[in-house]
Formats: structure tokens, C-alpha cells, sequence
């Protein structure tokens, strides 16, 4: 199994990760040099086809990528430069000058990296003049922060992390060094990289069933189920499961009346995602046959556990009218995609024997539950009206009261007031408390 990776850096740099990965022999290296952190954004557009694993010479290329969004970090690491390197470039500042220098200016680099780095000797004798941030900075800002302080004499040196940096202080003649990786660095991030390769190789074989069912409309007769008409939406249905599946490199499969599974793999799955979501299949087929479906996606190790998960995916799916998109993974993980593109995650959560007999009682599933608690963290309000539980679950404002009513017995939720300034009676406003599960 060879894994690309994809090395993003200065010129030096690359080069630098690149020799020292010449005896691993399961990586194979591509270069893409950039002159300015922010080309890394087209180089990983242009080329995500060609790379498994990306390799960041530093800090700002890495997490200026991730702001973009066009890296995960499932799918890149970084070099990070230690406080060992920081000591190299102070004996070389040391040994260039004819006096000792004391006063520096540094980016980049955290301070708990320069304590496990530097003697306590160094560190209490030299001045430094820190700009340790997290994530990503641009340039100009840095080369502002080092200009200021040698333009003021506060420092004697700039010592900086980012080429560009170097670059553009040299041409003002300010005396400047740069950080570089050490081997060292290098060598345990490639191992970083060879087992997120490996990991992500095995993920991207994983099995993915893709479940399509036809929403069946409640008026819908035994006579129209067996009508010419509905044949012939079922045929261009499936169409457009048989594209789908011819992109998605899967398989198709009737399992009944108006239930189809499409089986491939996460990779390919991952693929067909990068230009539309799973939503674009279900419209697609109301284009073509004016049929509504649901959709289920179950993912798993094993075609047992795949199929277990589709099936879970469908039971939550049916308790929406509409349609709906929602996939189980191997960690029984629950995402909901609904019209509005939105996604939801939670897990299907288990509360124990004595909660169930309570929910039973009450006459609502854990199901629901679960749901609720987790609709709760993902919109970040834990006070709400029947019409807000309505829209979250996509039910009447009947069903919504019956459940908040029945939350309330139970001591998950209590009535804490009344919304008014609208038609209508006012609507009771519930405080939800989940906090009791963790009292068991």
C-alpha cells in the first residue's frame, strides 16, 4: 500500500521533508512549493485528487488550510517547531556576532515549547519578545510586530518561523533568522502521517449501504399501488439509482417494493460528496419520477453490521414525513440531513433499564429522547415552546405538546412560563433538564 503525500512548503523545507523521508519507503512525495501561505489554498483544490495525506512544513500553512475548510485534519498533520530548534538558531546568532546578543524578537513558537527547549540559564538571561499565537497569522502582521520593535530598539535580532517573514525583514536590513525543523521533527511527524495513511486506506474500503425507500402517501390505494402509472415512476427511479450507482462504482439491489440498496465504499461515498450532497439523490429522483423517498446509509466493518445500521438509519427516517437523509456509522453515531441542508449528529443513547420502563409508561420512545437532548446541545437551548419542538422534530404542535406534557411528569422538563404576542393561546415555555441521567 503506497500512500501520497502531499508535502506543502517554502522550497528549502519541502526539500528538507523530502530527504529525510527517502527510507520510507510506503510514502511516496509530492512537492508543491508555495512563496505565500495563502497559495495553499489552490494547491489543495487543484490537487486533493492526486494525495491521500497532506504534510504542512509548519504551523500557519496547516491551520490557514483548515480555516479554508479544504483540509480536515483527519487528512494532514504538521511539523512543529521545538524549542531544540530554537536553541540551534540562537548559537548561530551567538557565533555570527562580535558581541553577545540578548534582546530578540520571536514568533510563532509557544512558550512551553522555549521552557522545554532552552536551559533555564538561557532563558533567564536572554529577552525575548514573544508573538506566540494559535492557528494561522499573516504575514504582514508578523513583519509589523518584528519591525516595530527593532525600528523602537527594543530588540537587537528577529528570529521568525515563516519564509516569507525572513524574506521581507532581510530586504529592510533588519538582522534576522529563521527557525528550520530538525530531523528529528520531521521523522515523527512522517510517522504521524504513514499511520493516519494507513488508517485512512482501511477507512476508505470500509462498507456503505445506501438505502432508497419510496414514501408511500397514506391516501395511496391498493389500485394505484398496482397502476401503469406508478410502474413507470418506479422505472425512472430507477435510473437514477442505476447513475448513482454507476458513479458511486456500487452495486444495486431490490430488497422489496419501493426499497433499493446501493452498495459500495466510504471512499467511493466520499468521492461522489465532494460536487453534491445526498439530498441530490433524493431530488433527482422527484425530478425524474415525481416520487418522494426517504434515504438510509448505513456504514460498517462488516456486511451484517452495514446492514443493521441501514436499517436503524430507516427506523428514525420513517418518523419524519418528508424526505430525509439520515446515516448510521460504526459507532452507531446518528446525522440527520434535512431540506434545509442542515446537519445534525448524535448518538443513539442508552439510558438503562429503569429509564426505559419510565419512558414506556409515559408512552414516549428513548428514541425521541435522545433526539431532543441532542437537538438541545446542537441549537444550544435548553428552554423551548411545543412549536419549537414541532419544527425540531418535524411533527405536529399536537404531538409536541403531548411530549413536553409527558417530559414533565417524568421530571424532564418543567413549565418555567407562557410566550405571548401571538394568536391564539399562549404557549407554555418549558425548561428541559437533562441533568437527571447522570444521577443514575
Amino acid at each position: 500500500m503506497e500512500i501520497r503525500v502531499g508535502v506543502i512548503g517554502p522550497k528549502d523545507s519541502v526539500k528538507m521533508i523530502i530527504d529525510t523521508g527517502a527510507d520510507y519507503g510506503e510514502l511516496h512525495f509530492i512537492p508543491f512549493v508555495y512563496e505565500s501561505t495563502e497559495e495553499t489554498e489552490q494547491i489543495i483544490i487543484r490537487n486533493r485528487e492526486w494525495v491521500d495525506q497532506w504534510l504542512f512544513s509548519g504551523q500557519a500553512p496547516y491551520f490557514y488550510a483548515l480555516s479554508k475548510k479544504v483540509i480536515t485534519k483527519k487528512e494532514a498533520s504538521y511539523i512543529p517547531l521545538s524549542g531544540a530548534s530554537l536553541l540551534a538558531v540562537l548559537v548561530k546568532v551567538f557565533l555570527d556576532s562580535d558581541q553577545v546578543q540578548k534582546r530578540f524578537s520571536l514568533d510563532t513558537i509557544q512558550e512551553e515549547e522555549m521552557d522545554r527547549g532552552l536551559d533555564p540559564l538561557v532563558r533567564n538571561r536572554v529577552l525575548f519578545q514573544m508573538n506566540s499565537y494559535d492557528g494561522y497569522m499573516p504575514a504582514e502582521e508578523i513583519i509589523a510586530f518584528h519591525k516595530e520593535l527593532y525600528e523602537s530598539n527594543k530588540v537587537d535580532v528577529a528570529i521568525t518561523c515563516l519564509n516569507k517573514v525572513y524574506k521581507e525583514l532581510t530586504k529592510m536590513n533588519i538582522p534576522t533568522y529563521r527557525i528550520e525543523q530538525s530531523e528529528l521533527t520531521v521523522r515523527r511527524s512522517l510517522e504521524t502521517i504513514k499511520e493516519k495513511g494507513q488508517a485512512s486506506w482501511y477507512r476508505k474500503s470500509q462498507l456503505v449501504i445506501i438505502g432508497v425507500e419510496r414514501i408511500v402517501a397514506s391516501s395511496e390505494s391498493e389500485e394505484r399501488r398496482r397502476s401503469f402509472r406508478l410502474k413507470h415512476q418506479e422505472l425512472e427511479l430507477k435510473k437514477v439509482l442505476l447513475d448513482v450507482g454507476e458513479q458511486m462504482n456500487g452495486s444495486i439491489v431490490q430488497m422489496d417494493d419501493g426499497v433499493h440498496y446501493i452498495f459500495t465504499t466510504r471512499g467511493e461515498l466520499e468521492l461522489f460528496m465532494r460536487d453534491q450532497s445526498m439530498l441530490t439523490i433524493s431530488e433527482e429522483i422527484f425530478v425524474h419520477s415525481r416520487l418522494r423517498v426517504r434515504i438510509g446509509v448505513g456504514f460498517g466493518l462488516t456486511v451484517l453490521e452495514a446492514e443493521e445500521n441501514v436499517s436503524m438509519a430507516f427506523s428514525h427516517a420513517r418518523e419524519f414525513k418528508g424526505p430525509i437523509v439520515i446515516s448510521v456509522n460504526e459507532e452507531k453515531e446518528l446525522t440527520i440531513i434535512n431540506n434545509e441542508k442542515e446537519e445534525i449528529s448524535f448518538h443513539s443513547r442508552i439510558y438503562g433499564n429503569d429509564w426505559e420502563k419510565i419512558f414506556k409508561d409515559a408512552g414516549i420512545s428513548s428514541k425521541i429522547v435522545a433526539k431532543i437532548e441532542s437537538l438541545s446541545l446542537h441549537y444550544q437551548k435548553n428552554k423551548i415552546t411545543s412549536q419549537d419542538l414541532s419544527h425540531w422534530l418535524k411533527s405536529t404542535d399536537r404531538n409536541a405538546r403531548r411530549i413536553l406534557m409527558e417530559m414533565e411528569k417524568i421530571g424532564l422538563a418543567e413549565i418555567i412560563g407562557e410566550e405571548t404576542g401571538h394568536r391564539g393561546r399562549p404557549r407554555k415555555i418549558y425548561q428541559i433538564n437533562f441533568n437527571q441521567f447522570a444521577k443514575q
